[in-house]
């Protein structure tokens, strides 16, 4: 006795109907029916068995195929012995029909592995792997894989340290939703992908490490930096995948600026235009070359207004827009700006900063509705000129905030959440002849530069060589009052008020009259009263949280003003005179 059986399974992850639960019934009573019926008999003889292995889930092409084929025999189509007749009678042009094609069976890995070997180099990479956004990396993770585009490339510098030369490279990269992220490679990975990396593309990058971004040479607001190795794997995307990357903001108050003050960290700031400067020529030093510059001064509600300038393209294209339509005072968003202290806070954008007229965001409309209703009726002021001197030499202004120095290092919670700011008046008792006075400075930019491959200066903030460079000022002074003393650091623009000379002209001084003409100077500014301006803020060192106190403004002291400063504090203590 044979039995044949034609068994067709069906699986569909999305529904499972009555009919499943039919065969699931049916095949767990043959199973009943086998076990506890024909293996006791000894029935088994009786059967022939068909073993099939490695069987797929029957495509839906090949359904389709297998159910016309069965819909043709139920229609009668095929033909029965009694049409024979009728066939011999008739002569009718034969029809070649072709043998049924040969099916080969594959697994779906199979499949999939073919697929795979088909797609290009990044298409296999966005298929093997998830694309992360790059808000999600951090230094824990194992494998990932980001799309991104190539907002900014910097050239290749050599570097020589006591492990010898090397070369350096890094990136800017942006993802779609407009998360940044600094990509830095060395000597081998340097060499392997300084070519590939273009400008504007958009690539796919796995097998990189990241680390918790030094804030202070961080060029870009992430938390982390990447940096990419020769077995990191960079692989161009399609025009059909790139994108556009969305400018994602970071806003700044304006009255928040001041801990940014010649730092390397770039803001991005927003306002209601003011007033929009003429185009300027500037010449600059280094090579006698001439750039377009122009100013524009913007204000937001924190009632403050702030310069920045534009140059080259921006002040052309841009300035230029700003210009024509200043009468209705527009709204701009301005992306990575460099915080610059002329006239105590300024913003300076650079060859990457992006700006937004009248954006369409929600602090955009917010500015908007308040210089509408209250801000163009407003009195505004200068950032600047709460930071700097503004009258009677400056020193009027120092008296807001005034404390002693115990009140800032017996409090080493002082500025956790942001920076703050007081006013000290004290007196300079040292400043150490040895320590590392100044460093070497672009003449345009003002930031800091290495020496180039071959002769001269790189500067990473213009991006090109120089033949000359200049000095600029950071120096530590220890200051004491009454109550205390405590270290401060100073720029250039206040240590060349401290010290009554340039970096360059003291440098000068020690190189051509020696050590003691150049420590004599050092001491001629000490013992002297100053009003200090200053931020405070925590500061880790050596696994070690320290208060980092930073000179914001100095000026000497007007006794006509600091008398009646002492009156009016008498007068608020019911001292009577």
């Amino acid at each position: 006795m044979t039995i044949s059986a034609i068994l067709i399974l069906k699986f569909d992850r999305d529904e499972i109907g009555a009919v499943d639960f039919f065969f699931f019934f049916f095949f767990f009573f043959l199973d009943w029916f086998w076990r506890f019926v024909f293996l006791p008999n000894g029935l088994l003889n009786l059967f022939r068995y068909l073993i099939v292995t490695k069987c797929d889930a029957v495509s839906p092409a090949l359904e389709a195929e297998y159910k016309a084929e069965v819909k043709s025999q139920d229609n009668g189509i095929v033909l029965k012995p009694k049409q024979e007749s009728f066939k011999n009678d008739v002569k009718m042009e034969e029809i070649g029909l072709k043998p049924k094609q040969e099916i080969q069976t594959k697994s779906a890995a199979q499949i999939v592995h073919e697929q795979h070997g088909n797609m290009a180099p990044a298409a296999r990479m966005a298929m093997t792997r998830r694309i992360q956004p790059l808000v999600s990396l951090n230094p824990y993770q194992g494998n990932w894989t980001i799309k991104v585009r190539v907002t900014s490339k910097g050239n290749m510098r050599t570097y020589k340290n006591a492990r010898g030369e090397g070369c350096v490279f890094n990136v800017e990269l942006t993802d779609e939703d407009g998360t940044q992220i600094q990509a830095t490679m060395f000597n081998e990975a340097a060499r392997k992908f300084f070519d590939k990396f273009e400008l504007g593309k958009v690539y796919y990058i796995s097998k990189g490490t990241l680390r918790v971004a030094n804030k202070q040479f961080k060029t870009v607001q992430n938390d982390y930096e990447m940096t990419l190795n020769e077995n990191s794997q960079v692989e161009e995307a399609s025009n059909e995948e790139a994108f556009i990357p969305e400018t994602k903001f970071n806003f700044v108050p304006i009255d928040e600026l001041g801990p940014y003050v010649n730092g390397r960290e770039l803001v991005d700031v927003i306002g209601v235009v003011q007033s929009v400067s003429p185009t300027m020529s500037i010449r600059r030093k280094s090579n006698n070359e001439t750039v377009p510059k122009r100013d524009i001064t913007i204000a937001d509600e924190t009632k403050k207004t702030v310069v920045v300038s534009l140059w080259n393209d921006l002040a052309t294209n841009v300035g230029q827009e700003l210009l024509d339509m200043s009468d209705k005072s527009p709204v701009v968003a301005i992306k990575s700006l460099k915080v610059g202290d002329f006239q105590g806070v300024s913003l300076s954008a650079l060859s990457k900063s992006n700006i937004v007229v009248n954006p369409d965001l929600p602090e955009a409309k917010k500015l908007r509705y308040w210089y509408d209703s209250e801000g163009k009726e407003t009195s505004l002021a200068s950032i600047g000129s709460g930071m700097s001197p503004s009258t009677k030499n400056g020193a009027r202004s120092m008296y807001s905030d005034r404390v002693s120095l115990l009140h800032i290092t017996s409090n080493p919670s002082l500025g956790e959440e942001k920076p703050v700011f007081f006013s000290i008046k004290a007196y300079i008792s040292f400043i150490k002849p040895d320590q590392t006075m100044w460093y070497r400075a672009c003449r345009t930019c003002n930031k800091k530069v290495t020496d180039a491959f071959g002769s001269g200066y790189w500067c990473e903030g213009c991006q090109k060589n120089d033949a000359e460079c200049s000095l600029r000022y950071i120096m530590a002074l220890k200051v004491f009052d009454a109550s205390g003393e405590a270290w401060f650091s100073a720029f250039n623009e206040h240590a060349e008020k401290i010290l009554g000379c340039s970096a360059d002209e003291l440098d000068k001084l020690k190189s051509e009259e020696g050590e003691t003409a150049y420590q004599m100077k050092l001491k001629e500014a000490t013992w002297v009263p100053h009003l200090f301006r200053v931020s405070v803020a925590p500061q880790e060192y050596n696994s070690e949280k320290r208060q980092r106190i930073t000179v914001r403004a100095v000026a000497p002291v007007d006794y006509a003003a600091e008398s009646k400063y002492l009156l009016e504090e008498m007068s608020k203590m019911n001292i009577s005179i």
